[in-house]
Order: C-alpha cells, then sequence, then structure tokens
C-alpha cells in the first residue's frame, strides 16, 4: 500500500473519509453515482492517457480534441435529432484520424511524442477559437444531452444510474480487457524496451499507433458526456491533457513507459478530483488547484524514482541475489571437490573422448 502502485489506493480512501467527515450526505449513495458521474469524463480521458504513456509517449491533444468534439456536437447537431448519429460517427472518424496522425508521425517519422501532440493540441485549439470566435456556441438537440446528464432514473438506493456511469463501466472494461490481451502486453514491453520488443518481433509503430487512436478516442467519449454535462464552450476540456496525465502518474504509472495499469489510472482519476473536493469543501481557494497538480507530479514521479530505483539496485546488487551459504554456489562446488573451471574441462575432455 506504500508502493508507487498502491499508494493511491491509500490516498483515495482517506480523502474519501476526510471528505465525508466534512460533508456527511456525500456518503450518500445518490450523491456518490453524481460524484462517479462527474469523474467519468476525467476518468476515460485519463485511461485514454494511460495506454500512450506505458507505451512511452505522450498525448498533449486530448484537451483540445474534447474541446474539438463538443464544439463540433453543438454546432452540427443543432435541434434535429436525426444528425445524431451522422455526427457521432464523424466525431469517431475524427478521433481515429486525430489518433493515426499523432502515431504516424511519432513512430514512422521519428518525431518525439511531446513535440507531435503539442502541434496538434495547438491546431486543434486554434481552430475552434477561430470558428467560434471565443464565445459559447451551439445547443444540441436536449436527447443528446441526455447521454451525459440523464440516466435510467427511479431505481432503488441510488434513485438515478447516469449513463456516464455506465460509459465508464464499459470503457473500464474494454480497457482491462485490452491490457490483458497480447496487444496490452506488447505494449508494456515496448515502452519498458522498444529495442527489445522490435528484436522480439513486435510492430513497434502499429503498437504505438494504435495508443494513440485509443487515447484519441477516449477523448471522444469524454467529449461526448460533457456536451450534457459541462455544456457547449470553447473552455470546455482545456487542461484536461494535463489532468490526465496528473491522475495516470498519480495511479502509479512510470513516466517513459514499462509500468502501469488501467486500474491504477482509474483509481488516481477519483483521486485526484476527490483531492479538488476535499478543497472544496475546505474553502481552499480554486486558483491554488493548478499549483496543486503541479506539485502531485513532481512528487509521484519523485517517489515512483525512488522507490523504482532502489528495488533496481537492490536486483543489480550481487551481495542480495546470492546467499552467503548458497550450496549451489562457488563455495558449495568447492566443498564437492570441484569448480567452475575444472567442470568446464570435465566436459570439454569427455566430448573428445565421445567424438
Amino acid at each position: 500500500m506504500v508502493s508507487p502502485r498502491g499508494a493511491v489506493y491509500l490516498l483515495l480512501v482517506v480523502i474519501l473519509i476526510a471528505i465525508t467527515a466534512l460533508n456527511p450526505s456525500f456518503a450518500e449513495p445518490g450523491q456518490l453515482m453524481r460524484y462517479i458521474q462527474r469523474v467519468a469524463p476525467i476518468a476515460i480521458v485519463a485511461i485514454g492517457q494511460y495506454f500512450v504513456i506505458v507505451s512511452g509517449e505522450f498525448d498533449l491533444s486530448m484537451g483540445s480534441l474534447v474541446t474539438t468534439q463538443v464544439v463540433l456536437a453543438g454546432t452540427l447537431i443543432g435541434q434535429d435529432e436525426s444528425k445524431i448519429l451522422p455526427v457521432m460517427i464523424f466525431l469517431t472518424v475524427l478521433g481515429i484520424a486525430v489518433g493515426v496522425v499523432n502515431g504516424l508521425v511519432t513512430t514512422l517519422l521519428k518525431v518525439p511524442s511531446f513535440i507531435v501532440t503539442l502541434g496538434m493540441m495547438l491546431a486543434l485549439y486554434g481552430g475552434v477559437m477561430w470558428w467560434t470566435g471565443g464565445a459559447a456556441t451551439g445547443n444540441p438537440a436536449d436527447s443528446f444531452r441526455q447521454i451525459g446528464r440523464g440516466g435510467i432514473t427511479d431505481l432503488p438506493v441510488i434513485g438515478l444510474l447516469p449513463w456516464a456511469v455506465v460509459v465508464l463501466v464499459v470503457v473500464v472494461a474494454i480497457a482491462v480487457w485490452l491490457s490483458k490481451r497480447p496487444y496490452g502486453r506488447v505494449l508494456v514491453a515496448i515502452g519498458d524496451n522498444p529495442a527489445a520488443g522490435a528484436f522480439a518481433g513486435a510492430s513497434v509503430w502499429r503498437t504505438k499507433t494504435l495508443a494513440f487512436v485509443i487515447s484519441s478516442l477516449s477523448a471522444t467519449i469524454a467529449g461526448v458526456l460533457l456536451v450534457g454535462y459541462a455544456g457547449v464552450h470553447p473552455s470546455v476540456g482545456k487542461g484536461y491533457e494535463f489532468i490526465a496525465i496528473t491522475a495516470v502518474v498519480l495511479g502509479g504509472v512510470v513516466l517513459g513507459g514499462g509500468r502501469g495499469s488501467v486500474w491504477g489510472a482509474l483509481a488516481g482519476a477519483f483521486a485526484l478530483e476527490s483531492l479538488f473536493t476535499l478543497l472544496n469543501f475546505a474553502s481552499v481557494p480554486s486558483t491554488l488547484r493548478d499549483a496543486i497538480q503541479g506539485a502531485i507530479i513532481i512528487a509521484a514521479v519523485a517517489y515512483s524514482g525512488v522507490a523504482f530505483g532502489s528495488r533496481k539496485r537492490r536486483r543489480a546488487d550481487p551481495g542480495t541475489s546470492q546467499p552467503k551459504n548458497d550450496p549451489s554456489g562457488d563455495a558449495g562446488r568447492a566443498a564437492a571437490g570441484s569448480t567452475p573451471s575444472s567442470d568446464s574441462a570435465g566436459s570439454d575432455a569427455a566430448r573428445e573422448q565421445h567424438k
């Protein structure tokens, strides 16, 4: 529970207890459902970011893509419900296209993903600001907005099961299943050592490109949910890329790739949003949010570096890799009347005799 992978769960429990102490109604089932509904877009974006970071890359375009999808949905659908399905297909294709461009430029052209996705972030956000003039635009049909704000009503105990919670459960299930499949294992292996993955026969460019596509699709799903929950405005989704990175790092996913889990990224998203909720209940100014977020990133990365670094040193220390009284070591062989060199010589003599 104090390791980089387990500390986030302990932190989440502590924060939830603190929130309940300050606001006992928070623990009511209905309030918890509303809380999960609010966290769902952030958690989905964090899960998408996990696939990119665990492969050793970054995706800074997620927030701008969320904003783009929100504005496009609000503008293109309008009050015409017949446009919902075509626009949803268009948003999906756009998300896939953004992920493919990010992945191919990163892997085939060998441009650092930080630069590629930073350029994509600026291009998308600049296009949205030019199109809207920086003002709220569009008012999609209420049936479309119900995806983010509505749900299954009149249920016992909880009262309302938001569609956002259902979507989150489905996304988590798919992400966990994918991480357990050969693709997920290859993705982690490539993040740990791309050269070794390539020598083992893995297609590095295809694997990483698919990770960027998954990230962009998660941003698209989050954008659809935010249309109903937060409305249509160019500021919706702004900064989500940094929130996702913070959540993933807080969940024990190592920057640079090779270590992490979907559950850790999910717990990191809930812990981060719970922390902000606790700060609101404690009347901490919202202007400190970015500073706290930055401090969390630094602390989590430093903690992971110290923990995993000490683990590597213990593994590399020959004094701890073999007990002093190990009869299988050199001392054991000497006690048995043989040495490594004599064994080798005996083996060579036996081979010569066989010949």
